[in-house]
């Protein structure tokens, strides 16, 4: 009797959940290939295929592409979207802002991200003048502009880390492709992430200066999906669903990669090979 009382007040707590759970789920993830997973997750409907198991029927998922991990951060705040998908430095600091209000859900890609310029004469972070312009998602708060900032502590010390912060430019990775390729453009650098960095070094005229790896002695991982921990605690089924959808995006990439990769650029669209 003890055994089936538990078993009853157990699945009476699961549909307690579920019965108070939306069935809308807004996410918003930034552009580029590490975020290859929620492309995946998108096209093939796998947070609504694992919220159906789960016994939450009839979700609506509700993507969108947010290129500034800033502007994103102020839309989870104000109830915008529901989790996001960017670069970890953006959880971080607003973890730190609302003392754990907000938490990261999964680990989503980890990658290097190279600093290119096409200015000849820069062949360090010690070379940047002040006419140079640096291309980030979001000035001093993204993964780019915290590991310009890293990198330039350890070219000049402690301190140090906001030296170029006059030279950076805010605007998402497809635009800052297309201004450094462009000779007129102010825009001479930019801290990209793949498919961009790629298609940028195929110009001769386009060069790295840093790389991630070297800047954070070793892999890392750099991209997140996060949420506040008041939407974890109202929808603790959405965000198995998530969590379980992300982990068959995560199977799919690893036992068919060319598959992964034609979906990603039917998608995106983007000029770049499979191959590639």
């Amino acid at each position: 009797m003890m055994v089936v009382a538990i078993y009853v007040a157990s699945t009476l707590a699961i549909t307690s959940a579920i019965a108070a759970e939306t069935t809308e789920f807004r996410i918003a993830r930034q552009p580029g290939i590490v975020y290859l997973q929620p492309v995946l997750m998108e096209e093939n409907k796998l947070v609504e295929k694992h919220a159906a198991a789960l016994g939450l029927n009839d979700l609506k998922v509700r993507w969108s592409i947010i290129t500034s991990g800033g502007v994103m951060t102020e839309a989870l705040i104000s109830g915008s979207i529901d989790m996001a998908v960017t670069g970890l430095s953006n959880m971080l600091l607003l973890w730190d802002k609302t003392k754990g209000g907000v938490k990261t859900v999964a680990g989503v890609a980890g990658t290097s991200f190279l600093l290119l310029t096409r200015n000849p004469n820069v062949k360090s972070v010690k070379d940047f003048g002040p006419d140079d312009r640096i291309a980030v998602p979001t000035i001093r708060a993204s993964m780019q502009a915290m590991l310009l900032g890293m990198a330039l502590e350890q070219a000049y010390g402690s301190g140090q880390h906001g030296k170029l912060d006059v030279n950076q430019v805010q605007i998402g990775h497809p635009d800052a492709l297309q201004a450094l390729l462009n000779p007129r453009h102010e825009i001479n650098s930019h801290f990209s992430i793949p498919p961009y960095q790629d298609i940028a070094l195929r110009t001769s005229a386009v060069h790295a200066v840093a790389n991630s790896i070297d800047i954070l002695g070793g892999t890392a991982t750099i991209t997140n999906a996060w949420t506040s921990q008041k939407f974890v605690d109202a929808n603790p089924v959405k965000v198995k669903a998530f969590i379980a959808a992300l982990d068959e995006a995560n199977e799919m990439i690893a036992k068919n990669p060319k598959m992964a990769a034609e979906i990603y650029l039917n998608v995106t669209k983007e000029k770049i090979s499979v191959e590639s």
